[in-house]
């Protein structure tokens, strides 16, 4: 592909002139450090078949009128046969349909391949299923592979069984080694000898789970936890976007058919063309929160679904309610209806929100004029009645209210990222923002006010120059942290078996080690372990207009322990170094640079394979004026920290 050429010419340099930055110690912006931050949403299995740890697909037979119940991925055993049965006795009002399973052979049984397989490793895996129906024996658990047949963990459950009830029964699989593959099912099977005059049984909520991060139970996939750990992250936007909205009356995410017992979870006509199991829930998003050291960034609903209905301002009152219903069970004392509620799951101490969003982005699908008229308003009075401290945000930045935060959301190419490194400069402090959604999502195509074209194919993944061109955003929304809370790159996770969507900052499918992360992971990831409390001016012997397309961008600040220096080089003429000079206030001896970059500008990494970014470390000394000395070659993010 052809690359855009320079089009700044005071920072087109041949690489013989440096960029001389002096750093001043007065005249900063002190705030929070920015949070860089993590957004979840389904649209790419990153919830059923991703990040929450369950192995076992449709385990327990939901349905909606978009998707109704099915047998997919369930085979029988041999001769036997399964069919749906909508039992006299269901297992619960929220699971009612079961997997019915009987047959003339002596063992029949039941096999499930997983979220398109199961990673098999010498752990232990737990499960469950429950049983309807009258069995006298024992069930067999085992996983299996799919390739040569061969038994890879097996385990005896004793039948609990009994005619009219439903039996839960718990087992427990040890491999003794790896799989060659992830070509593996977990299959249940029990002898026909032992049923009653039906012949036959019920089977619902079949469940594998394999250790969890920090062995919660219904608890995270740790390969895919430990990814987002090593970000750094401060935040989580949870409990999606497009994920909470819902595509038509009346099906949303509603946060409570998202608590308690599994077998009360009726599931979610998600909008992402499958059904959710709601598996993930209120508990487990917070846990989730939690285990990473993040603040949550919890969305509620606000009234409008994609499908551009909107809850009328005389009915509004009773979702309104609903909110504030689940705000209590999420921060309510044991005193509290709803904090009861929580109490009485085994969470008697309460979450801590500091952060509520309404809505998302309720500026598009024709809602923004009822957004701006009354239902904004009508959650946040609420809100802030209850909880006067809260950072209340709008789900826009083409809406505010009162002391409003708000979230602005940018897909665009790289020339048009490299425009906006000045972006958030007149953004007023009155209304803090969130960058709660950004990414490179296609590759230039040579006009500098060309965006995203939502009608045209998207990159696959992300690559190098469209990475480094996200670091100039966020290095704009560094020097301006006063103004930001945080910004999170989205989608955040693609399951490379089932995805609507591209690109995405982690790829993964169910072999845990082909887990792969973007080059836009490696940019964020080391902005993100380096903050800074105060942005500090600098001084620069090379003018430039941040609206240009330029060849190099810095921020610099300090924290309590160091001064921070970040740069981006998005081109050079000719593929010149960059050479700097950069003094700070006070005389720092040594200092330590970090840089990444990629021989192929548009180079992304290829699913499974091997990490186009390289990452280079120089010790570097100052001279006698307290100077440090260096260059930078195009296509490049770096890091300078003092010692």
């Amino acid at each position: 592909m052809k690359l855009q050429q320079c089009l700044a010419a005071s920072l087109c340099l041949t690489g013989t002139a440096a960029i001389n930055l002096t750093v001043s110690s007065s005249g900063g912006n002190a705030s929070s450090p920015l949070m860089y931050g993590l957004m979840f949403e389904d649209i790419n299995n990153a919830g059923d078949g991703g990040v929450y740890a369950e192995l076992i697909k449709n385990r327990a037979f939901q349905s909606s009128p978009a998707f109704p119940a099915t047998l997919i991925p369930w085979e029988g055993v041999g001769s036997t046969v399964i069919s749906l049965n909508n039992a006299s006795v269901p297992l619960s009002s929220a699971l009612p349909v079961s997997l019915h399973v009987t047959g003339n052979s002596s063992t029949l049984g039941i096999s499930n391949p997983g979220y398109w397989g199961i990673d098999v490793r010498p752990q232990t895996y737990t499960g469950s299923f429950y049983v309807l129906g009258d069995y006298h024996g024992f069930f067999t658990a085992s996983l299996v592979s799919d390739i040569s047949n061969k038994t890879l963990a097996t385990t005896k459950i004793h039948s609990k069984s009994v005619s009219g009830a439903w039996a839960q029964h718990n087992y427990t699989l040890i491999p003794t080694a790896a799989a060659s593959n992830s070509n593996n099912s977990l299959v249940i099977t029990f002898n026909s000898l032992g049923l009653g005059a039906a012949g036959s049984l019920d089977f619902n909520l079949i469940s594998l789970f394999p250790p969890t991060y920090n062995d919660r139970p219904n608890g995270m996939r740790p390969d895919l936890m430990k990814a987002m750990k090593n970000l750094n992250p401060s935040f989580l936007r949870i409990p999606g976007g497009n994920n909470l909205e819902g595509l038509n009356p009346p099906y949303r995410w509603v946060w409570n058919q998202t608590i308690g017992p599994l077998k009360d979870r009726p599931g979610y006509q998600g909008t992402w063309n499958y059904e959710q199991t709601n598996g993930l829930g209120v508990v487990e998003f917070l846990n989730w929160c939690v285990d990473l050291g993040v603040e949550p960034v919890w969305a509620i609903w606000s009234g409008l679904w994609l499908s551009k209905q909107v809850v009328s301002k005389a009915d509004l009152a009773p979702y309104v309610q609903d909110a504030m219903n689940e705000l209590e069970f999420i921060m309510g004392d044991t005193s509290t209806t709803y904090g009861a509620l929580r109490a009485s799951l085994g969470y008697p101490e309460p979450w801590i929100l500091k952060y509520i969003e309404v809505g998302n982005e309720d500026n598009v699908n024709s809602g923004q004029s009822t957004y701006q008229s009354y239902r904004l308003s009508m959650f946040y009075d609420a809100i802030k009645a209850v909880y006067p401290d809260m950072i209340i945000m709008s789900s826009t930045s083409n809406v505010e209210y009162a002391a409003s935060a708000e979230d602005y959301h940018q897909y665009t190419r790289p020339d048009q990222f490299a425009t906006e490194f000045g972006f958030f400069d007149n953004y007023p402090v009155s209304h803090p923002t969130l960058v709660g959604e950004y990414a490179t999502i296609q590759y230039n195509d040579g006009n500098l006010a060309h965006g995203a074209n939502w009608t045209s194919p998207k990159a696959p993944l992300p690559f190098w120059i469209g990475s480094v061109a996200e670091a100039i955003f966020t290095l704009g929304i560094e020097r301006n942290q006063d103004k930001i809370i945080g910004a999170s790159y989205a989608p955040m996770m693609q399951n490379m078996n089932s995805f609507e969507w591209t690109p995405d900052m982690i790829q993964f499918a169910a072999d845990t080690s082909l887990t792969t992360y973007s080059t836009s992971y490696h940019v964020i990831q080391l902005l993100s372990n380096t903050r800074t409390t105060t942005v500090l001016p600098v001084k620069s012997d090379t003018a430039f207009n941040s609206t240009d397309v330029g060849m190099a961008y810095w921020v610099t600040g300090s924290n309590a322990e160091s001064y921070i220096a970040k740069f981006a080089i998005y081109n050079t003429t000719g593929g010149a170094d960059v050479p700097f000079s950069i003094s700070f206030p006070t005389t720092s001896t040594t200092a330590s640079l970090t840089y990444l970059t990629a021989d192929d500008p548009y180079a992304s990494n290829a699913f499974g394979g091997a990490n186009v970014v390289q990452t280079t470390t120089v010790d570097l000394t100052a001279g006698g004026n307290g100077t440090f000395v260096f260059s930078l070659p195009q296509w490049s993010v770096a890091v300078l920290k003092t010692s």
